[in-house]
């Protein structure tokens, strides 16, 4: 991976605490608003990840690339565009 790695593990570590935190949120039978916003906080997190990973694979491997397969990697990013909107 060509990401920043301590910023996606630092990220990564913040959303695992997220989790384990609704996961007690839910055992503790709390307000479901307050556990749909920590879910939606989470969310946050695990997005910037994302974006972290995939501007690193536009830079790293698509920019810098031989070109040989610059059309297959602009459709895996395609695809992923697709998925997140």
């Amino acid at each position: 991976m060509t990401a920043n790695k301590e910023k996606v593990v630092r990220l990564l570590k913040t959303a695992r605490g997220q989790i384990d935190g609704i996961l007690k949120m839910i055992d503790d039978n709390r307000y479901c608003i307050d556990i749909s916003n920590q879910i939606m906080a989470c969310q946050a997190v695990l997005s910037k990840v994302n974006r972290e990973v995939l501007n690193a694979h536009l830079q790293n491997c698509v920019l810098s690339g031989n070109g040989d397969d610059s059309k297959e990697k602009l459709a895996e990013i395609a695809k992923i565009l697709d998925q997140l909107l």
